[in-house]
């Protein structure tokens, strides 16, 4: 078994939201980074002992009406009390897929990453407007640098 653990939640109701999801999977599971073990869950089936048993973690989100998407915000409230004192400083990562700005879904996600004293690796990628391509290039780029900063002692 790896000696770090890497757990992605991200919700992909679309082909594109799931392309991304993939790709953030492939960079995390780049054949470069050995040391780190990468879990995949919707947010629906995440539980709290996954989170707890996770070194870092990688949140992905559509955005809906401005705020984070209903799967995500139904982790955080199975998972938030069970977690609260036991993962903090728990190394976050955040990419949302928005069809407008973004900044309402990166506003909710990290108030409750806040709330839980997670430590936010980077600032959230946020794929915003139409469709393009290079969104899977850079979720791919995030899965590596997540994975990669775990399996160096980084994060």
């Amino acid at each position: 078994m790896a000696g770090k653990r890497l757990l992605i939640v991200a919700h992909a109701p679309s082909p594109n939201t799931l392309l991304l999801r993939e790709a953030l999977v492939a960079g995390a599971n780049s054949p470069e980074i050995q040391g780190v073990e990468v879990t995949t869950l919707s947010p629906f089936t995440t539980t709290p002992e996954v989170v707890l048993s996770a070194d870092a973690l990688i949140l992905g989100a559509t955005e809906n009406l401005g705020y984070m998407c209903g799967a995500l915000k139904d982790f955080f409230d199975r998972c938030y009390y069970p977690c609260l004192e036991r993962t903090q400083g728990l190394p976050y990562a955040l990419y949302i897929r928005a069809g407008t700005d973004g900044e309402g879904a990166k506003r909710s996600v990290e108030t409750v990453a806040t709330g839980l004293r997670w430590r936010k690796i980077q600032e959230p990628l946020i794929c915003r407007g139409a469709w393009r391509e290079d969104f899977v290039a850079e979720c791919r780029d995030l899965g590596m640098l997540v994975a990669a900063g775990l399996d160096a002692g980084v994060f």
